[in-house]
């Protein structure tokens, strides 16, 4: 990969003759040819004292002095340049894929020019070389500039300014500003992720008319008002995270219970307005903010080590193997995770060797794992289960321990009530048995399983009904002796059962914690050579990427004297939050803004490195970061700044004009239209039938696979063969709940959510895809789930609708759209449902029952008449797509 300057350069040598090579802009080997090298050439030519044929190409003078056979270039000649030949005919790099054109151009250009350098090169290659002056001047890992606004007319806000400048520049301007009923819309599907209702909608059109400015900034603030905020912003945090409620791990995909205390979590903090660095510091250190032990917990604390979920997320198959494989797996999952959702930065790359593109060494890499390095602790790894704080207080384990003494009483009296019976069916049944039998049969019986002789075995064989015998099998002996004996220990048993309901309700914290330990027993972390776990080298100290050190003064102790933990993640959070990384508040401000605009001012929202996208409006990125830190962190002020802006409130109309010049709208001359995510639909379909639970946070609700294998929504009754019951046990409305309830397991996607691309976690999503495919229409028009949403739809509609047809359809219009239907609409609609009524009258067809079997009773025809074009109505763009 080259930097941008030179790719122009090469697409010139490419359409010119070599000669004119010579007159073409400089090549230099810093800037130009050592990505290229870095990229395909360093693994097996210098890298870690690997030097196939004698060559290092890491400086441009090793390269002129050559290899084994002599002189790779000679400078000025291409032609006699053995190196250029190579790759030209593909031999190098060797076995992989071939130099890219524009890659050999650059080559040959440089060759041509006379191998030259920018700088003199060191006479030694140590740490302190690993990259470039350029590598370093790379824009995301310098310091955040003050920028001060460009000067825009007045009424128009900072962020109008910035973009105003980029459209004059560009010959574009912005577009009108959306109607209200598309506003709030917009708005409400960005800030809660539920349609607004007709009356919602009413009301704000009428305030608008009025006072447009101060009815937007309202409802921005009602809707950040609104418990459902932090549901629709906590799932896009989630993502980041790679959220689940399931380990990821082998065909089992191990349940995490307790994984949702996180996910609420979230939820809490966006809807409070957690200042975002505190929010990141929770999630890294929380519990080295929490003294040990953790008992008695109050809600602060509480608060904070359920934030350490956060490095908890990623997949972990160390319940089902606890080998060093898996345990490192686990980790560097995680440490991708931090560096996509913190850093912007592709931090995993750096796991076996130095960082092809970004200035990231391999040593960085392991300094990095060095500040996570106690809390996993691969020399005393504890499991899943292992890591779970409870939440019992010290009183309520005293009331829980009395408990159980009571409940062990009836179960001593239930086993003494079971021996008696197991006796006296015993007793009965040696009568059965020949009188010389029976002494030894008992004795038998009485014997230990393991201790039992070859004869004694035998002769319980034979009397099957004595060797059968235990206090789970009395109720076959029952009938025969007309005795009830089963029935009063399942009592008694109940009894006990009764009695341990009491206890106080344990519940647990799905936690990242650390253990108390001395200096001397902190594990250490060390370099693997290639990445390979046991194959360490060199011993590494904790620190953040030493290329931002330039700059600013990085303090990660080995050992906080102050604190029983080791205190690094708490160095790292608070240094990642002092308001002068270079990155943090860059990469937030950026996700906020690509999901209000569908597209990062950087578009590649986890890769702000060399193979990320390039920022739009830089200068713009930067004023966001600034104010971002200067109000507190406020991610609900960035909102307000962002959706009050002339910028957001723009039409999403296309022209030909702006489609030629900016067919990406990157530079946002419109607004871009975007589809729901899958959880969103879901949420909608629920709402405008009038289904949609509001319940905030708590277990997640049950999936499972149906009897076709689709996975659904439902309490998994298999067997433990996995062979499924049949049974369908009631969810009392759990059903209806908001998606980011549904449990999360990372093999069992619901089918709507496959098919709308939401993410399965591994380890987590930075952006999510978007694609158009044919299963999409599919599963609109044609699945059962799309049906008993129609149905819905259609109960609420006619509830709601009033009675005449007519009425019912303008107000289904409204739910779906938040606009009523033209009159010519509204007539072909009745038409349609006239039709339909038709149809049904001379097809019966049963309707459909959620989490159940279909019915087989005929619906009445009208009703499902005017079911045809509800779900038509789910189906469309109208309600799939946000203006």
């Amino acid at each position: 990969m080259i930097s941008r300057p030179s790719t122009h350069l090469a697409l010139v040598l490419l359409a010119a003759a070599p000669s004119l090579a010579a007159a073409a802009a400089p090549v230099m080997f810093e800037k130009d040819v050592r990505p290229i090298l870095k990229t395909h050439c360093f693994q097996c030519h210098g890298e870690e004292g690997e030097m196939k044929g004698g060559l290092d190409v890491r400086l441009a003078r090793f390269i002129l002095k050559g290899g084994k056979d002599g002189p790779v270039i000679v400078p000025g000649k291409v032609a006699e340049s053995h190196l250029i030949e190579l790759v030209k005919k593909g031999e190098m790099p060797k076995g992989k894929t071939k130099l890219k054109d524009q890659d050999i151009a650059t080559l040959e250009a440089w060759v041509a020019q006379g191998a030259r350098t920018a700088r003199p090169e060191p006479e030694k290659l140590g740490p302190e070389h690993a990259f470039t002056d350029e590598e370093r001047a790379w824009w995301s890992l310098q310091p955040i500039h003050a920028v001060k606004p460009p000067v825009e007319k007045k009424g128009a806000t900072n962020i109008d300014a910035f973009i105003a400048a980029k459209l004059t520049e560009k010959g574009l301007s912005f577009s009108p500003e959306a109607d209200p009923v598309t506003f709030i819309r917009r708005a409400s599907f960005d800030l809660i992720g539920l349609p607004p209702t007709p009356a919602e909608v009413d009301e704000f059109v009428a305030a608008y008319i009025k006072n447009p400015q101060l009815s937007v900034e309202r409802l921005v603030d009602r809707l950040l008002a609104s418990p459902h905020y932090g549901e629709r912003w906590g799932r896009h945090w989630l993502d980041t995270a790679g959220y689940a409620d399931s380990e990821g791990f082998g065909e089992r995909d191990v349940e995490r219970p307790w994984s949702w205390k996180y996910r609420d979590y979230v939820i809490n903090a966006f809807n409070k307005d957690k200042p975002f660095d505190q929010f990141v510091r929770e999630q890294l250190a929380g519990d080295e903010m929490v003294p040990q032990p953790y008992k008695d917990l109050a809600p602060d604390a509480i608060e904070k080590l359920a934030a350490t979920g956060f490095l908890r997320m990623s997949p972990n198959g160390t319940a089902e193997k606890n080998d060093a494989a898996t345990q490192n797996a686990n980790i560097a999952d995680t440490l991708k995770m931090v560096g996509t959702s913190l850093y912007g930065l592709t931090i995993g790359c750096a796991q076996c060797h130095d960082h092809r593109y970004d200035p990231i060494s391999q040593a960085d890499y392991y300094r990095l794992r060095a500040v996570f390095e106690p809390g996993f602790d691969t020399k005393a790894w504890r499991g899943p289960g292992s890591r779970l704080v409870s939440l019992l207080t010290q009183k309520e384990i005293a009331e829980s321990d009395k408990i159980e003494i009571e409940a062990k009483k009836l179960d001593a009296a239930r086993t003494a009530k079971a021996e008696e019976f197991i006796t006296e069916v015993l007793e009965k049944e040696l009568l059965k048995a020949p009188e010389a039998d029976r002494a030894a049969l008992r004795t038998a019986y009485r014997t230990e399983g393991k201790k039992r002789t070859a004869d004694q075995t035998k002769l319980l064989k034979a009397w099957p009904r004595v060797n059968q015998l235990s206090s789970g099998s009395l109720y076959l002996y029952d009938t025969t002796y007309k005795t009830k004996h089963a029935d009063t220990l399942k009592k008694m048993a109940a009894e006990a059962a009764d009695v341990r309901a009491t206890k106080p309700k344990q519940e647990f914290l799905h936690a990242f914690t650390e253990l108390p330990k001395k200096p001397e027993a902190v594990p250490a972390t060390y370099i693997f050579n290639r990445g390979q776990f046991d194959q360490p080298k060199e011993k590494v100290k904790p620190s953040d990427l030493t290329v931002l050190a330039a700059f600013r003064k990085i303090e990660i102790p080995e050992k906080n004297a102050a604190l029983p933990t080791t205190g690094r993640r708490l160095a790292l959070a608070t240094e990642l939050t002092d308001g002068k990384h270079p990155l943090v508040a860059r990469v937030m401000v950026n996700r906020v803004w690509m999901h209000h605009f569908g597209r990062g001012i950087v578009a590649s929202p986890g890769d702000f490195g060399l193979l990320g996208s390039l920022p739009t409006h830089p200068e713009l990125l930067d004023w966001l970061a600034t104010d971002f830190v200067a109000r507190g962190w406020s991610l609900k002020q960035l909102h307000r700044q962002i959706m009050t802006s002339r910028t957001y409130r723009q039409a999403s109309t296309r022209d030909a004009t702006r489609d030629r010049i900016d067919p990406d709208n990157a530079y946002l001359s419109r607004m871009s239209v975007r589809r729901l995510e899958a959880e969103i639909l879901r949420d909608s379909l629920l709402a405008v039938s009038g289904k949609l639970n509001p319940e905030v946070g708590g277990a997640p609700v049950p999936v499972m696979f149906n009897e076709e294998g689709q996975v659904v929504i439902g309490i998994d009754t298999t067997d433990t063969a996995g062979r499924p019951s049949g049974k369908i046990l009631p969810l009392n409305g759990a059903e209806f709940r908001r998606s980011i309830y549904v449990q999360a397991r990372r093999s069992r996607q619901l089918e709507m959510f496959a098919t709308f691309d939401a993410p399965i976690m591994e380890p987590s999503c930075d952006i999510r895809s978007v694609t158009t495919v044919s299963p999409q229409s599919l599963l609109l028009m044609n699945s059962t789930t799309m049906r008993v949403h129609a149905q819905q739809f259609a109960q609420r509609v006619q509830s709601e609708g009033g009675q005449d047809t007519a009425d019912q359809i303008r107000y289904a219009f409204r739910l779906v759209s938040g606009r009523a239907p033209s009159e010519s609409d509204v007539q072909q609609s009745v038409e349609f449902v006239q039709a339909q009524t038709e149809f049904y009258k001379a097809n019966p067809t049963p309707l459909e029952v959620q989490l159940g079997a279909p019915s087989k009773t005929p619906g009445d025809p009208a009703f499902l008449g005017l079911t045809a074009l509800c779900h038509a109505l789910l189906s469309s763009n109208a309600l799939l797509y946000v203006d």
